[in-house]
C-alpha cells in the first residue's frame, strides 16, 4: 500500500485560519435553556434581560422608623418635636415595605426619645432618606448579562433576583474522542511488550471540559479501516467536533486522512511545528475532524493550538492570548528551522531575574508537561536562544505562585523531590523547581546567578573530601554553605536475581556486559572515573560507556527494562524499580547555598523540612540513605 506524505507544512495559525474560514458557514454556537441556579460557568447565548425590577416596592434601607419628611419641617435642637405612632411614625426593619404614605426612615440612633406617644426628633429628614426606591438595583426590562458572557455567582444573584428563573445558554460543545491503535491498551488493562495505555484521551477529555464542553471517549479502534470508518460516522451522528487520536503520521497502518477525506475533506495534513507536526485538519458532514498525534505532548499542544479553539467558537468566545513573563534561558536552546518549536521549561526567581530552564523535549515524555511552569515558544525561522538571552514564556502556573518557587540546579537525588512535596504541604504555594544537570552544572548555575541552591556530590580524588574544594576553585571568593543532605549508597544496580552475578566493578569491562551511564559532571560519573582510574579499568573495555542519562531514575529503568545489564547509581532508585543493587560505597550529597539566600523565608522553611523527623523518616524508607548529618552546616 502506498503510502501518503504530508500535503503542506503550513505555520499552524495559517493552518487554523484555513480550518476555520472554510467550516464558516456550517459550525454555529447553538443554544439551550438551564435553570439559573445550575448555569455556573455556563456562558450567556443571548443578552438577558429583568423580568422584574429589584427592589419591586420601596423598601427600608435601616432599621428605624418610617416617617413623613414634611412633618419633621421646623424640627431643631431648641425645638424637639414628638411623632405620634402609627399616625406619623411606624417601626421598621431593614427590608421591610415602607408604609403607605410615608416617605422617609430616621435611624434608630437619630431618635432623641422614644415613649408611649411615638418619638422625639431634633433633627429634620429629607423625603426618601434611607429608603431603596423601586429599581434602585434592577429596573424591569433592563440589561442584566450581554451574550458570550461566562455567568458567575453574583450573577446568578442578580438574575434571581430579576425574577430570571431559566437563562439561555450556548450548548456545550460535543467533543467525540476516538483512540486508535492495535497497540493500545484501556487503563487498567495488564500491558505486555509493545502495549499503549490510553492516557490521551483522559487528558484530551479534562481539557474539553475545563474549556467548557463535553467530551466522550469512544471504544478504542484497531487500525482496521472499516472499523474506523463506522466509528467515525457514529460519532458525526451525535457529536460537534470529531477527534481521532494517533493515526496521523506516515505509518502504514495510519489510516486517519483517507477516512476523513472519504466522507468530508482533508484541508492540511502537517503543520509547522514540534512536537505534533503530522496533525490533520479537515471535515466531516461539515464538522470539524482534527487527526491528533500519539505521543503525549504532541497531542496535548495540538489539542490547544487547534481543539481549543473550536471549543471556545462553539461557546461563542475566541481563545486568549496566554499570560507571559519575559525569563532568562539557562542553557542554550537548539532548534531546527522550519517549524515552531514548543519547549517545556521550569521557572523561579533568583535575585531580582526570572530564570527558566529547559525540561526534556521528547514527544514522548509525560512529565515534562507535569513539571512545565511555562513553554517556551522557538519561531519557526529560528535555529534556538543562547544561553543568558532573555524570552517570553507562556505561563502554566500563576505568577504568584512562580514567585514562592525555590529554584535547584544540580545533581539528581529522590529526597529534592519529598522535600518539594514537605514544601508544598505547607500551603504557601512554595515548592522546588529543579533541574538535574549534574553537580558541575549545579556549581556553574550558582555562579552565574541561576539557582538558590544545588545539590551536588564531588568526590577530590585528592583528598577524599567532598564538594568543598570545587566551590573554592570553581566559586573563588563567594560565601557558599555547604548543608549536608544525605550520605547515599552508590553501586551497582541489577536485574533480579543478578543473573550475570555482577559483583565488582570490574565486572563492567566483561565481554558483553552493556552498561548504562550517567552524563558527565554528574557526581556519579565523577566517581565512576575516579574508581576505574584506581583499579586500572579503562573506560574503552566498557561497553555503553558513552551511553548517558541525566537521572538515577533514568539509569535504573534501563536496567529495569532490559536495555543495559548494569549502571551505577544509588540503592534508592534501585529499589524503587525493583532491581538487586551491589554496594560500592558512600558518599556524601550536600545542598550548596549562597549566603545570600540563607534568610530567604523560603530557604528557612527549607530547611527547617530538613530537620524534620517525619521527612527524615520518609528518606530514610527509600533505602540506601543515611541522615546522620542531616540539616548539619559543613564547614
Amino acid at each position: 500500500m502506498e503510502r501518503q506524505i504530508y500535503l503542506e507544512n503550513k505555520a499552524w495559525q495559517e493552518a487554523l485560519e484555513l480550518m476555520m474560514g472554510r467550516l464558516a458557514y456550517t459550525c454555529f454556537p447553538e443554544n439551550e435553556k438551564v435553570d439559573v441556579r445550575k448555569a455556573l460557568n455556563r456562558v450567556t447565548g443571548e443578552t438577558v434581560r429583568a423580568n422584574r425590577s429589584s427592589p419591586h416596592y420601596p423598601a427600608s434601607a435601616m432599621d428605624g422608623y418610617a416617617i413623613r419628611a414634611k412633618d419633621t419641617f421646623g424640627i431643631s435642637e431648641r425645638e424637639p418635636r414628638w411623632l405620634k405612632w402609627e399616625s406619623e411614625a411606624i417601626q421598621v426593619d431593614t427590608g421591610d415595605p415602607l408604609p403607605a404614605d410615608m416617605d422617609t426612615v430616621v435611624m434608630l440612633e437619630e431618635v432623641l426619645e422614644q415613649g408611649e406617644q411615638g418619638i422625639l426628633l431634633q433633627n429634620s429628614v429629607v423625603p426618601w432618606d434611607n429608603v431603596r426606591s423601586v429599581g434602585e438595583d434592577i429596573v424591569e426590562g433592563e440589561v442584566l448579562l450581554p451574550v458570550n458572557h461566562r455567568i458567575r455567582p453574583q450573577d446568578q444573584g442578580a438574575l434571581i433576583a430579576a425574577g430570571v428563573l431559566e437563562v439561555t445558554v450556548r450548548r456545550k460543545p460535543r467533543v467525540g474522542i476516538l483512540p486508535t491503535g492495535d497497540e493500545i491498551r484501556s487503563p487498567g488493562t495488564p500491558l505486555e511488550v509493545g502495549d499503549i495505555v490510553d492516557s490521551n484521551s483522559t487528558v484530551l477529555t479534562s481539557l474539553v471540559e475545563e474549556w467548557g464542553g463535553v467530551g466522550t471517549i469512544w471504544p478504542i479502534t484497531a487500525d482496521r479501516p472499516e472499523k474506523l470508518e463506522n466509528a467515525l460516522l457514529e460519532m458525526a451522528e451525535s457529536q460537534d467536533i470529531l477527534v481521532f487520536i494517533a493515526g496521523s503520521s506516515q505509518g502504514r497502518d495510519d489510516y486517519t486522512s483517507r477516512i476523513i477525506d472519504k466522507y468530508g475533506a482533508v484541508y492540511l495534513h502537517g503543520v509547522a511545528i514540534k512536537p505534533g507536526k503530522p496533525v490533520i485538519l479537515g471535515e466531516v458532514h461539515g464538522k470539524p475532524a482534527i487527526g491528533i498525534p500519539g505521543y503525549p505532548v504532541s497531542a496535548f499542544i495540538t489539542a490547544q493550538l487547534f481543539l481549543e479553539p473550536w471549543v471556545k467558537y462553539l461557546l461563542g468566545f475566541i481563545k486568549k492570548t496566554p499570560l507571559t513573563l519575559d525569563v532568562v534561558v539557562t542553557k542554550k536552546v537548539f532548534s531546527s528551522l522550519g517549524s515552531e518549536e514548543f519547549v517545556r521549561v521550569k521557572v523561579g526567581k533568583v535575585g531580582e531575574r526570572w530564570i527558566a530552564t529547559p525540561l526534556n523535549r521528547g514527544a514522548g515524555v509525560t512529565m515534562s508537561l507535569v513539571r512545565a511552569d511555562g513553554i517556551l515558544r522557538v519561531p519557526r525561522l529560528q535555529e534556538g536562544y543562547h544561553e543568558g538571552e532573555t524570552v517570553p514564556v507562556e505561563l502554566l502556573r500563576p505568577v504568584e505562585e512562580l514567585g514562592e518557587t525555590l529554584v535547584c540546579i544540580g545533581s539528581h537525588d529522590l529526597a529534592i523531590d519529598i522535600l518539594s512535596s514537605y514544601l508544598k504541604a505547607r500551603g504557601k504555594n512554595e515548592s522546588i523547581a529543579s533541574a538535574h544537570v549534574g553537580s558541575l552544572g549545579g556549581i556553574l548555575a550558582l555562579r552565574k546567578g541561576e539557582a538558590h541552591f544545588a545539590g551536588i556530590h564531588l568526590l577530590d580524588p585528592e583528598t577524599g573530601d567532598y564538594n568543598r574544594s570545587y566551590l573554592e576553585r570553581l566559586l573563588p571568593g563567594r560565601d557558599i554553605v555547604l548543608m549536608n543532605l544525605v550520605y547515599r549508597t552508590q553501586g551497582l544496580m541489577v536485574a533480579k536475581g543478578n543473573p550475570l552475578n555482577l559483583t565488582k566493578l570490574e565486572d563492567l569491562a566483561r565481554s558483553g556486559i552493556r552498561f548504562i551511564n550517567r552524563q558527565g559532571g554528574s557526581g556519579t560519573r565523577v566517581l565512576l572515573d575516579y574508581l576505574l582510574n584506581q583499579k586500572g579499568i579503562s573506560k574503552e573495555d566498557i561497553l555503553g560507556y558513552e551511553r548517558e542519562e541525566f537521572t538515577h531514575l533514568n539509569v535504573a529503568v534501563g536496567v529495569a527494562s532490559g536495555s543495559a545489564d548494569v549502571g551505577l547509581g544509588i540503592q534508592s532508585a534501585a529499589q524503587s524499580l525493583g532491581l538487586d543493587f551491589v554496594p560500592i560505597g558512600e558518599e556524601r550529597y550536600d545542598l550548596a547555598i549562597p549566603a545570600e539566600y540563607l534568610e530567604d523565608l523560603k530557604m528557612q522553611a527549607l530547611i527547617s523540612i530538613v530537620h524534620n523527623d517525619a521527612f527524615k523518616e520518609e528518606v530514610l524508607s527509600l533505602g540506601g540513605y543515611d541522615v546522620r548529618d542531616m540539616g548539619k552546616f559543613i564547614r
